[in-house]
């Protein structure tokens, strides 16, 4: 597909144009010269290949085509027109509010990072976190209850937006003095001699788990359910077994207690993407925020 390349400043002539259906007239309102003007029409016309406008030394009427482009030209100037707009409210420190919906692993190891730089040069704009499970974090932001989420879920939504960003594995999460503590990885089936605790069916964590160890032969019975990643780290440290968390579950940093060991045959994995409505725009606000989300993990 060639590539179509005209200026902003075509656009504004043809609906100035389209508009006034006079030349002379619409070359007053932008405070060009007539021959200016239709210069920057026949450039307009050149790249898209079409005549947009039939006009005589009398008369200007607009083609099939420049009814149908003119709505389009419209649309687009009226959107670039509100994005700049909102863009100068965030330049000038307006007050606002961004609500973000993500799983509590995202809020807890790379979130704060991206929200310190944001209201660092935004001080005035307020972010709200709901940091809840997946599936909450889903209907969030299809109810409109969040401008976007971070989530590992939603990907077959078709109302919503799936942007990738950051993939991480599973590990076995265990006490520091645990036979198992020393290990480069661990096979899932060794963890059937275990006292295994896991989140409970409803969790997404437990459905990508499930699935991933269908075609498994020996795989471990769970002891311990509870509905929070969190809640499992503590039954961990509390000596009551072993886990299966996501990576990003654990600590940052090096732990006194907990140890993470990679969980191999198979590998389970999940992809934390940022969420949002395919048929509603970010506020420019949120969009920033989204933006700078976006590049984290870059960074990790």
């Amino acid at each position: 597909m060639p590539r179509i390349n005209f200026d902003l400043q075509e656009l504004q002539a043809f609906v100035a144009v389209a508009e006034r259906l006079s030349f002379r007239a619409a070359a007053e309102d932008l405070h060009i010269s007539p021959p200016a003007l239709s210069r920057r029409i026949e450039k307009l016309e050149s790249i898209l290949g079409v005549r947009l406008l039939e006009r005589s030394t009398r008369h200007v009427v607009l083609t099939g085509v420049g009814r149908s482009f003119l709505d389009h030209s419209r649309t687009a100037l009226d959107e670039l027109e509100g994005a700049m707009l909102g863009i100068a409210d965030i330049a000038s420190h307006r007050r606002g509010i961004i609500t973000v919906a993500c799983v509590p692993s995202a809020a807890y190891y790379f979130l704060p990072a991206v929200i310190a730089r944001f209201s660092k040069n935004y001080p005035h704009i307020r972010v709200r976190i709901l940091d809840e499970s997946a599936n909450t974090v889903l209907n969030a932001v299809t109810g409109r209850q969040a401008d976007f989420g971070i989530n590992f879920i939603g990907t077959q939504e078709a109302d919503l937006e799936f942007d990738p960003v950051f993939t991480e594995r599973f590990v076995l999460a265990v006490r520091a003095d645990h036979r198992l503590a020393a290990r480069r990885k661990v096979r899932w089936e060794e963890l059937c001699d275990e006292c295994f605790m896991t989140v409970a069916k409803a969790s997404g964590n437990r459905v990508l788990i499930d699935s991933a160890l269908a075609q498994i032969e020996k795989r471990p019975a769970s002891f311990f359910e509870v509905a929070h990643v969190s809640s499992l780290l503590g039954m961990v440290e509390a000596g009551l077994g072993v886990a299966a968390v996501p990576r990003l579950a654990l600590p940052r940093k090096k732990h006194s207690t907990l140890r993470g060991i990679p969980l191999v045959e198979p590998e389970v994995s999940r992809t934390l993407g940022l969420l949002r409505r395919k048929s509603l725009p970010l506020p420019p606000a949120a969009k920033v925020l989204y933006d700078l989300i976006k590049k984290e993990p870059g960074r990790l």
